[in-house]
């Protein structure tokens, strides 16, 4: 087997479509880079990414969650997760799983791998090959970002219906929306909150 030289990747975030009803890209960036791997997926896998990043604490299990908790039970871990295929813009990952005996290696979709890949605390890479061929270097000075991969752009979330709530009441819309399960609401808010504290700062 070629050995293939691997680049270490971390999530850098999710943003919401403004122009693709229901698409949602998650942001990768390498880690001691500066190229980026915008990846397109659906509602319900940036639900369970966004769940993990903002550390929200879901009333039930989503699906994700799930398989942490059935995996943890039988002692099983997933050590990596590798982005290890790109055909016509899709990109392909294998999670590299043990049991303590043994590893196997299953196919995943990317969104699923780095659901999972956040609740099992494991590194993500991706073949050099990948990432020369499909990331993004953004210069600063730029007033559009370049597509990729016939990705439009890097996706702006609208949190502008929020600018009137207060503090308190951006906390309340949180709690709120994680008793109703609406996680892209949750996520919106908490932006407006640290953009907010970012501009205190």
């Amino acid at each position: 087997m070629i050995d293939m030289k691997r680049v270490k990747l971390k999530v850098m975030g999710i943003s919401y479509s403004q122009t693709q009803s229901g698409a949602y890209a998650l942001i990768l960036i390498e880690e001691n880079g500066e190229r980026r791997i915008p990846i397109i997926i659906g509602g319900f896998e940036a639900q369970a990414i966004v769940i993990k990043l903002e550390n929200l604490d879901p009333p039930r299990p989503i699906t994700h969650d799930l398989f942490k908790k059935f995996a943890d039970e039988f002692d099983i871990s997933i050590i990596e997760v590798m982005i290890s295929k790109l055909e016509e813009g899709v990109f392909f990952s294998k999670l590299v799983c043990t049991n303590g005996i043994k590893e196997y290696s299953i196919d995943s979709r990317t969104s699923d791998a780095v659901a999972l890949a956040l609740r099992f605390g494991c590194p993500i890479f991706i073949t050099e090959e990948i990432l020369e061929k499909a990331g993004i270097i953004i210069n600063p000075t730029d007033s559009e970002i370049s597509p990729a991969n016939e990705i439009e752009n890097f996706f702006e979330p609208d949190n502008s219906k929020f600018s009137s709530y207060s503090i308190e009441e951006l906390y309340k819309l949180i709690d709120e929306a994680v008793k109703t399960e609406d996680y892209e609401r949750a996520a919106s808010v908490r932006d407006e909150i640290e953009k907010r504290n970012k501009k205190k700062t």
